[in-house]
């Protein structure tokens, strides 16, 4: 009797045993982790090495956080696009891409930055910018041009100053090369194709600077007050605007289907977020610039500063005085180059100087 009890008290304790080592086993099986191909997201090659990216720390060396924006790009440049903003948080901060730098007809005005714009150049007009706009858009068409940054596409654009520091440059084809070519002002282009090249797809200029564009160049209209609104209706119409401040070209050739108006809400995200309220307000070549970050994904930046003898005139004049506004206060070109370089060593613009 007493070795029965002794051998059932045995088999239960084996049978104890075995659920508890069943137990085990089966939770190793539960909690088993998933293959790392499973568990987290793959980390996609790098464009530039072909390998997954990763990051060191001391004594240790980790994958960067998993992520699927790791190589993703917002647009189809090979090496960056300047909407990606996680490059460089100096750009970042600056750089917003809620921003409309092309006017419409369906833009609606933040009033602290309409009246700031309204103060830049008095025009003397009683009419408000939404009744200028209007007969504006009777002469030319609403742009209906898609900005948005594709993957299937990589906008490059070649941005020309007037600087006499292209002279000698042999920057022609490089220039030329570009998706768009935006020139600005007066430039001429003929007898100097070797150092600027001969293409341009957008002149930017304002009623004081105004010159015939060629077919099927946009033209792109700074309007520094209400007045140059109104002179551009009068100049691709009636010609009946002829003066601003001064004496003005009263008709311009140029595509009407073409035409673009620079939104005056943005010369004061330029002016605030850019040149941090550094002169009056920015000045033409730096808002070409800006321009451009807004609506190409590559942007190379020629003919800009003085020249290699610390003179301020046009590669096709020497207009020696054009550094006076160095002295009014209008603009900073200090601070203006400065922000320049500072995109370069970022890497958003190639500078050609």
């Amino acid at each position: 009797m007493l070795l029965r009890r002794k051998a059932w008290a045995a088999g239960v304790i084996a049978a104890i045993l075995f659920l508890m080592l069943a137990s085990q086993s089966i939770q190793r099986r539960h909690y088993l982790p998933l293959p790392l191909s499973l568990a987290l997201p793959i980390i996609p090659a790098s464009r530039e090495t072909g390998e997954a990216s990763m990051t060191s720390s001391p004594g240790k060396q980790n994958l960067k956080e998993p992520s699927v924006w790791s190589s993703v790009r917002s647009c189809g440049c090979l090496k960056s696009c300047i909407s990606d903003l996680r490059e460089s948080d100096w750009f970042s901060q600056r750089y917003d891409p809620k921003q409309q730098p092309i006017l419409r007809d369906t833009i609606r005005f933040d009033q602290d930055a309409l009246r700031w714009w309204l103060g830049l150049q008095q025009s003397g007009n009683d009419q408000t910018l939404e009744e200028v706009m209007s007969e504006m858009f009777k002469i030319i068409p609403s742009p209906t041009v898609d900005l948005r940054p594709l993957p299937s596409r990589c906008r490059s654009c070649a941005v020309v100053g007037n600087s006499g520091r292209l002279r000698q440059s042999g920057n022609g084809k490089t220039i030329d090369s570009h998706d768009s070519v935006i020139r600005m002002n007066k430039a001429v282009t003929r007898g100097f194709e070797r150092d600027v090249g001969n293409r341009t797809t957008h002149h930017l200029l304002y009623p004081e600077s105004a010159v015939d564009v060629d077919h099927g160049v946009s033209l792109v209209l700074l309007p520094f007050k209400l007045r140059d609104l109104e002179w551009l209706s009068s100049a691709l119409s009636t010609g009946k605007v002829k003066m601003t401040y001064m004496r003005v070209k009263e008709r311009v050739e140029a595509d009407k289907d073409k035409v673009l108006v620079v939104n005056p809400m943005f010369f004061k995200y330029v002016n605030e977020h850019w040149n941090e309220h550094h002169g009056r307000y920015p000045s033409t070549g730096m808002l070409a610039i800006i321009f451009a970050l807004h609506i190409c994904d590559r942007v190379s930046v020629f003919g800009y500063g003085a020249d290699q003898q610390g003179n301020w005139h046009h590669y096709w004049e020497e207009n020696r005085n054009a550094g006076a506004f160095r002295k009014t206060g209008v603009h900073n070109a200090e601070f203006e180059t400065q922000v320049i370089h500072k995109l370069a060593k970022d890497g958003k613009i190639s500078l050609h100087l």
